[in-house]
C-alpha cells in the first residue's frame, strides 16, 4: 500500500464500510478519497459481533471492493469501535505540584491523569477498557484557566477533568480478533462518534457547542463537543430499523415494503393508496422518541437547550425526509443533516453495480478513521480537527494492549 494512502474501516450493525484516501499535496487540507468499498453487516447485533465467522466474510467483500475501486493493496487500517458497549464517564482528579518552584511539568499532567482514572468508581469501570482519555478542563489553585495544556505555568495544585470512553472488554477484543482474522493488520482503533466528528462538524460548531448523532441501523451514538473537545458521548439501542418495524405494523406492511417507504418516503411520494398522514405521525413518533433520548441525555449534563450550533445529524437515519425539522421541534436547537467536509464535492465510484456519492454522510465514520491517520501526527495542520493530536497520543498508549489479542 502507498505510503501515503490510508485505510478507515468502519464495521457497522447495517454495513461495513472501507475509505481509502490519501494525503493530498497541500498538507493543510483534507485527504482525498481514491476509492471506497461496502458489504452487508452479517454477524453483528447492536454493533456486537455475534457471529465472527460472517463478520470476517463481510470485511473481506469490503476491502475487495475497495482494493478494486482504488487500486490499492489494503493490508492495515484504521478501524473504529462502536455499538451499545460503547460509554462514557467524566471523573475528576488533583495533585499537588511536584517541583519546589511550583512549575507544572508533563510529570504532574501524567500524575493528574492517572488520579482522574482512579476515581471512576467501580461500578462503572468493572468489565471495562479505557480506548480514550481526554481532559476536557484543567484547573490550577482552583482557578480554570483558558489554555488547553497548563506545563510551565505556576501553581500549588492542579485538578483536571477528563472524559473516559470505555468499551466492553469482551466487545474490544471480538473487534480487534473478527478484524485481524480477516487478514487487516490494525494500525489503531476510533470511537466512531469521534471519528466522524472529525469530517461533519466544522472547528466553529465545536467551540460554540453541539452535538453529533449518529442514527444507525440498531444504534444512534451520540457526542457533544463544547469549546472544540468533546465533553460527553452515548449510545442508544434504537435506530432507523424500529422505524421500519413501527411502519410494517402501522400499515400491516411487509418489512421489505416498509423499509422502502421509509427510504422513499418525501412529499412526492407516489403511493395512492397509502395512507400519508398515518406514515408520518408513525416516522415522526419514533423520532421524537430518539431525539427525547438524546434531550435527556443533555438535560442531564446541563446542556439541554444551551448548544448553540446545535444538533448534527449523520450516519444511515440522516437521509429520512424532515429529520431536521422533527429535531429542531423535539429539541428546540437549530439542527441540520451533516455532509462530508471532502475536498472532491461530487466524487463518485462505481462499486459493483452502484454509484456511490461518498458525500454521504453515512461514510462519516470511514472517512474520519482516514483523517486521523493522516493528519494525527501534524498539530494543526487542518482546522476542523480539534484535539487530534491529543487523543492519538492517548491512542498509542493502548496499541501494545490489543495487539495481543491478535491471531
Amino acid at each position: 500500500m502507498s505510503r501515503k494512502s490510508i485505510v478507515g474501516l468502519d464495521i457497522g450493525t447495517y454495513q461495513v464500510k472501507v475509505v481509502v484516501a490519501e494525503q493530498n499535496d497541500d498538507a493543510h487540507s483534507l485527504p482525498k478519497i481514491i476509492g471506497v468499498g461496502h458489504a452487508e453487516s452479517k454477524g453483528l447485533r447492536h454493533g456486537y459481533i455475534i457471529n465472527q465467522t460472517d463478520a470476517i466474510r463481510s470485511i473481506r467483500k469490503a476491502i475487495r471492493q475497495a482494493e478494486k475501486s482504488s487500486n490499492v493493496k489494503i493490508e492495515r487500517a484504521y478501524v473504529s469501535i462502536g455499538g451499545i458497549g460503547l460509554s462514557s464517564y467524566v471523573s475528576e482528579g488533583s495533585v499537588m505540584i511536584s517541583r519546589a518552584d511550583n512549575e507544572i511539568t508533563e510529570l504532574d499532567l501524567e500524575k493528574v491523569g492517572r488520579n482522574s482514572q482512579d476515581n471512576i468508581p467501580k461500578n462503572v469501570i468493572q468489565n471495562k477498557r479505557i480506548i480514550h482519555q481526554i481532559p476536557i478542563e484543567y484547573k490550577i489553585d482552583g482557578k480554570a484557566i483558558l489554555g488547553k495544556n497548563p506545563v510551565g505555568l505556576k501553581a500549588v495544585k492542579l485538578e483536571v477533568k477528563t472524559l473516559f470512553i470505555t468499551s466492553l472488554i469482551h466487545h474490544f477484543q471480538e473487534i480487534i480478533q473478527t478484524v485481524g482474522n480477516a487478514g487487516i493488520e490494525i494500525s489503531d482503533v476510533m470511537a466512531a462518534p469521534l471519528a466522524a466528528g472529525l469530517v461533519t462538524l466544522s472547528k466553529a460548531e465545536k467551540i460554540a457547542g453541539c452535538v453529533l448523532a449518529n442514527i444507525g441501523s440498531e444504534t444512534v451514538s451520540i457526542i457533544v463537543y463544547e469549546d472544540d473537545l468533546p465533553i460527553s458521548m452515548e449510545v442508544f439501542p434504537i435506530g432507523s430499523n424500529d422505524i421500519t418495524n413501527d411502519i410494517a405494523l402501522g400499515l400491516k406492511i411487509s418489512l421489505e415494503d416498509a423499509e422502502k417507504i421509509k427510504k422513499e418516503h418525501n412529499d412526492s411520494f407516489a403511493y395512492p393508496d397509502l395512507p400519508k398522514k398515518k406514515l408520518q405521525e408513525i416516522i415522526s413518533a419514533r423520532f421524537s422518541d430518539i431525539f427525547e433520548l438524546i434531550d435527556a441525555h443533555l438535560k442531564k449534563n446541563g446542556k439541554s437547550g444551551l448548544l448553540p450550533a446545535g444538533i448534527v445529524i449523520t450516519g444511515g437515519g440522516a437521509g429520512i425526509v424532515n429529520i431536521a425539522d422533527l429535531a429542531k421541534i423535539t429539541m428546540k436547537l437549530p439542527s441540520k443533516v451533516a455532509d462530508l467536509k471532502e475536498d472532491n464535492e461530487d466524487f463518485k465510484k462505481i462499486v459493483g453495480n452502484q454509484n456511490i456519492k461518498v458525500k454521504d454522510a453515512t461514510w462519516s465514520v470511514a472517512y474520519g478513521l482516514c483523517v486521523f491517520g493522516l493528519y494525527a501526527d501534524n498539530e494543526g495542520s487542518i482546522g476542523n480537527v480539534g484535539g487530534i493530536k491529543l487523543i492519538k497520543k492517548i491512542i498509542q498508549k493502548i496499541s501494545q494492549w490489543f495487539r495481543k489479542f491478535l491471531p
